[in-house]
Parts: structure tokens; sequence; C-alpha cells
């Protein structure tokens, strides 16, 4: 865990996890003591006059199931983590995690994250507060006494917070709360493959029929696919039969279903696709690479292909407007053929992060080179 000293009276970050410690040891008593038992803040004069800073906690959404707190750390890069909570609920991570910052004033940069990319997941980042945040060790604690697994921590013994475990991803549990929500016959998906077509949404509903224009996909303002989806049915009735697949698996990644209205779904159409095309065969000398570490430099790039003859040159790392990294590069081979061999490095790991290649064009690469400056 992260120990980043922030809190003046509390000595620095290692109080933070002495405090959540307590909460797991002591149980939901502590969630429930009165306020003179939260957290004391101290800051300089300067900062603040007569009240304390707000409680620095965000909330990220949409989380992979193998998350560790290494990608939190390198998602949320250049801000100072305390604490890492991963939601569990009934021993099951949520695909939630509460992120406690060093300054207050930090989860302003934090919620410029939201919607950015974790591999091939678009993650959410909210506002959140103390309360929520203690509410999630409250329910971390009722688990570990139940005997459910989920845990919280720094150091020592006790239960504690554990990143999910490495593996294909389990079902979410059931949420009763969609069965009572209104059905109009469109369905909102969420955490689909950025590869996913609408060949592919057909087979995911295959006991049910969708009509040729029944499929949106919506992108972003680069036109580049979010994992969301709109599907329409032929009545109410149908989507709601359809809500079985709640939670169930399209490739390696479980799905999320929530019933949406024919608003919705005709703003979605006005600005999404009907159907996602399948990454371009095309020969071409130029691979796409995507999850770099934001430190990753053309050196580093050109020793994860030191099997082809590439100079720095042939490198080009994308930049967002502000000249940060945006985790991707795009490099530029001798010949066809080395471009297609070195497709068989698609997800070995480059330092901690697994590499995702895509075969590319010149045109596409100008483009993103271009965006960045």
């Amino acid at each position: 865990m992260f120990y980043r000293g922030k809190y003046v009276d509390a000595g620095d970050g290692r109080e933070m996890g002495l405090k959540r410690q307590r909460v797991v040891d002591q149980g939901s008593q502590y969630y429930n003591a009165p306020q003179a038992s939260s957290f004391i803040y101290s800051p300089p004069a300067y900062s603040y006059v007569n009240q304390p800073p707000t409680f620095p906690v965000v909330r990220l959404r949409g989380l992979p199931y193998d998350v560790t707190e290494a990608d939190i750390t390198e998602f949320l890069h250049g801000l100072d983590i305390v604490d890492v909570l991963f939601a569990n609920r009934h021993g099951k991570f949520q695909g939630e995690v509460y992120c406690v910052l060093g300054y207050a004033f930090q989860v302003e940069y934090a919620l410029q994250k939201n919607h950015q990319n974790m591999g091939r997941r678009y993650i959410e980042v909210f506002r959140s507060n103390r309360q929520e945040y203690y509410k999630a060790i409250s329910n971390l604690v009722t688990d570990s006494r139940g005997g459910g697994g989920g845990g919280g921590g720094f150091g020592g013994g006790g239960a504690r917070s554990r990143s999910p475990r490495r593996g294909p991803p389990k079902p979410r549990a059931h949420d009763p709360a969609k069965d009572n929500m209104e059905h109009t016959g469109v369905l909102r998906l969420r955490g689909l493959p950025f590869t996913a077509d609408r060949d592919d949404l057909v087979d995911f509903f295959e006991d049910w029929y969708l009509a040729e224009d029944s499929t949106c996909f919506m992108v972003n303002s680069e036109g580049r696919v979010t994992g969301e989806a709109y599907v329409k049915f032929g009545s109410p009735e149908v989507s709601k039969a359809a809500m079985v697949k709640d939670g169930m698996s399209l490739g390696n990644r479980y799905i999320e279903l929530f019933p949406s209205t024919m608003e919705e779904w005709e703003e979605a159409v006005t600005k999404g696709r009907s159907n996602v095309p399948k990454p371009s065969e095309e020969d071409t000398p130029v691979l796409r690479m995507r999850g770099l570490p934001f430190s990753a430099g053309k050196d580093d790039i050109v020793d994860f292909f030191k099997e082809f003859t590439l100079t720095e040159d042939s490198v080009h790392i994308t930049y967002n407007s502000e000249g940060r990294a945006t985790g991707e590069a795009f490099v530029e081979f001798a010949s066809l053929e080395d471009s297609k061999a070195a497709l068989a490095k698609d997800r070995m790991t480059l330092g901690s992060r697994y590499i995702e290649l895509f075969m590319s064009s010149p045109e596409e690469l100008r483009d993103a080179v271009s965006r960045g400056r």
C-alpha cells in the first residue's frame, strides 16, 4: 500500500492505514462512532481559514476484475494515493475502488480521468465523501465477520482489502433493483470488448431476434468505441426477458445490462454507430500499441521489439493536448513481413503492463500524432 504523508496532524499516511485497520478490528461500531473519532486535519494556516478541507476521496467504477493497486496508481499517475479500498460485497469484487488522495485539490485532477481507459475498459471517476468511504469499510467488515472473504487494511493482521484474483471474470451478482425498472424494449450494455461488433451482439442475444438496425455502439470524440452499446428489441417483454444475460460473458468480459428508454436510444443513434467493423487485416508496416506505461520511452519500445530492426525515429508515442502520454504509440516496421511477425508479441508485457497490438496504417499514425501537437 502507499504511505504518502499528507495529513499533518496524523504524522504521515500510515496513520490512515492504522485507522482503517481499527475499523476492521472493531467492526461496524467504529463506522457509527461520533464525529470526534473521525480523521483530524491540521492543514497549514494559509490553506484553510475556518473549516477543514474536503475529505479527499474519489470512487472509480467499471474496473477490470484483474485490476491491481499498481494499475490504480498508474491510472492516477502523478497523484498522491494514501489508501486504495477495493469494494467487496459477499466476498466478491464489485468493480469499484475508493482512492483516498493526499490533498483535497487533487480530487479535481482525479476527476479529469473520468472515461479514460484502463486496458480495454473505460473507467468512470466520481467525487465521493467520507461517509461513502466508511460505509465501504463497514461492508467490508460485515463480510469479513461473516467469513465472506472481503477485507481491508494496511499492514498487520486482520481482514485485508484485496485486489481481485487474476483469471476470467465472474458474473456479477444479480441486482434486484433492476427487476423493478420499467422496460421499453431498449437495453444499454456496458463493459463490451472494444473489438465487439454487431455480429457479436446478435450471438450474445441469440435467443432473441435482433433486427438489422437494432444495435448502436457508442463512440468518443475521437470516434473510438467506449465499451457501451444500445440494443432495441421488438417489445418491452422481449427486452425484459433478455435481462437474464445480465452479468454473463462476451468473450472474456462480463456484460452489464440496464433497461433504457426510447429517448436514450434515439440520442445514441445520433451519436453512435450501428456497427463497429472488425480491425482491418489489410497488410501494413505500421502497428499501434495500446496499454503502455505512461513512463515508457522510445528506447523501451525499441527494446520490446528487439527481435526486429527498429530505430527511435520509427517509434511515435502519442500525447494528449496537455502534453501527457496517452499510453499509445505507433511503430513503423521495415516491411510488411516484420509488422505481421511482430503481432506475435500481442499481450506480452512491457514493465508491469500487458501490451495490445493492432494493425494500423500511415494515415492513422499521422492523425494520431497531429492530434497531440
